[in-house]
């Protein structure tokens, strides 16, 4: 029982930590793009506390219950596959940290300007290309650890 319960909270914060970040990605990616700077706050302001809530927590999540799990199948950390994943989700964490610096600062900044009924500066612009650029290692390290979580392939070891 406790193996379940430690994969399926695995499985569920992997879940909810690629849905959310791929989800409010998607939605500031498009709604940045657009001349409405109040819907632009208003989109930035959820995504920023969909992040705390989920993807911070998910972050925490994961390297706990996959470590728990690898110790209860026996398999060790140095293993290839889970070695890469390891570093994979590095990267992708360490993404994480200033795209959500960069998410805070784009919502001030479209929230200033939705108050005062001006266009986004371009401050917030700059942020966006920043915080975009960064999302592509982390979607695609993140697209690597699900492959390697699920094939285990014999890299060579």
């Amino acid at each position: 029982m406790e193996y379940f319960v430690v994969k399926w909270l695995h499985i569920l914060s992997s879940t909810l930590l690629f849905g959310t970040g791929i989800g409010t990605a998607f939605y500031l990616f498009f709604i940045s793009r657009s001349d409405d700077v109040r819907t632009i706050a208003a989109v930035a302001r959820l995504v920023v506390i969909a992040d705390w809530c989920f993807t911070a927590t998910s972050i925490v999540v994961q390297p706990v219950t996959g470590f728990y799990l690898a110790r209860l199948m026996g398999i060790p950390l140095d293993a290839p596959w889970l070695a890469w994943s390891i570093g994979l989700f590095a990267v992708a964490a360490a993404c994480w940290l200033p795209v959500v610096w960069l998410q805070m600062r784009m919502r001030d900044i479209a929230v200033a300007a939705a108050r005062a009924g001006e266009p986004l500066p371009p401050s917030y612009r700059r942020n966006f290309r920043a915080w975009t650029a960064l999302g592509f290692p982390a979607l695609f390290s993140l697209l690597a650890v699900f492959y390697l979580m699920v094939a285990k392939p014999n890299l060579g070891s």
